[in-house]
């Protein structure tokens, strides 16, 4: 029988977070944002027995349970796969103590499945390399969420899609905008920060870079030699107060993406603060973005200065509505809930 409304916030649900950032970050950290978000959001919703596994110094309003100390990322002492399998096989070693596992750590997860009986649900937060789809495509008896429609592998049986969810409370929205462009998130060939360079030179209006650098070698040979700390500034990572600060600053978001954007967190924080984006047109960026209303979608570097031209025609109170109504935390978790009660359905037939 399936459960009532009620009976279903009484669940036992287990939320698994990586370790390689504080659950939620101090400031990059977009997975452990995105667990976070879901954990605090089920307990606001009033789910009574939710627990997340994350680092020991992890902040939330659910039970927290941990085995290591600090994110490997900022304790660089660690070995990153001896703090993760330390973290999921102790997770798995108490399976048995809840209703559902909500994976946020990618593929590692799935191996315990044969070992385990609690149904495990794992939100596919990107493919980072094709061979991982090895682990996916051996386990295809359990639970999938997408995070878009557009990153989504055809050979596996997901429940639904459930876009990610970003904390409004730290978002401040302003209808006036400010007079940069502005770039953020990791500092990567990925994500186009040579490209929002090029677009702030040729369009003649100054940029702020912020954020992670994850590719060294790329920041030193194509980003560095550019940084000039008046029109090209670079400010490092922002944690959320910071962001928001960032964010009254920008005339526009710069999100140049050079490869399918997965869903795009930086995308909906911008929308949220009333600044439109411009990104190009790959992955989930048409999924966010409503194109010539909150943003603008484009294919080349022209394109994006042609569209910044366009930004005045945008209607920052749009931008906002549509985060509102389609990627706030409430709604993530909403869709998660039909997930859940999908899983529960379909394992009350055994």
């Amino acid at each position: 029988m399936t459960d009532t409304k009620d009976e279903l916030k009484h669940k036992r649900i287990a939320i698994l977070s990586p370790v390689a950032w504080r659950t939620p970050p101090r400031a990059y950290g977009a997975w452990e944002t995105v667990a976070s978000n879901i954990t605090e959001g089920l307990v606001a919703r009033g789910w009574q027995d939710v627990t997340l596994f994350a680092t020991k110094e992890s902040v939330t309003g659910a039970k927290l349970e941990g085995w290591v100390e600090t994110g490997y990322e900022e304790d660089k002492s660690q070995i990153p796969l001896v703090s993760t399998c330390l973290h999921i096989s102790k997770v798995m070693e108490r399976a048995d103590e809840f209703d559902l596992i909500h994976n946020n750590f990618d593929f590692i997860p799935l191996t315990y499945l044969p070992l385990i009986k609690t149904p495990m649900l794992t939100t596919i937060h990107g493919f980072s390399d094709p061979d991982i789809l090895r682990v996916y495509h051996d386990h295809k008896d359990t639970y999938y969420a997408s995070i878009s429609d557009s990153d989504r592998d055809k050979d596996l049986p997901y429940l639904a899609t459930v876009y990610n969810g970003i904390d409004l409370s730290n978002l401040t929205f302003r209808g006036k905008p400010g007079d940069k462009l502005v770039h953020y998130g990791r500092i990567h060939d990925d994500k186009g920060t040579h490209l929002a360079i090029e677009i702030a030179k040729k369009s003649g209006m100054d940029l702020i870079i912020a954020g992670i650098i994850q590719d060294q070698d790329y920041f030193d040979s194509l980003i560095k030699p550019h940084v000039n700390n008046s029109s090209i500034q670079f400010i490092g990572p922002v944690n959320p107060v910071q962001r928001d600060a960032l964010l009254k600053e920008a005339y526009v978001v710069l999100h140049p993406n050079t490869i399918p954007e997965r869903f795009g967190l930086v995308m909906a924080e911008s929308m949220a603060a009333g600044v439109p984006v411009i990104a190009a047109d790959l992955g989930s960026c048409r999924e966010v973005i409503a194109d010539g209303e909150t943003g603008y979608l484009v294919n080349d570097v022209d394109e994006a200065v042609e569209a910044i031209g366009r930004i005045d025609r945008i209607d920052r109170k749009k931008c906002r509505r549509r985060v509102e109504d389609n990627f706030s935390i409430d709604c993530m978790v909403a869709g998660y809930e039909k997930v859940y009660e999908e899983i529960f359905r379909r394992e009350d037939k055994y």
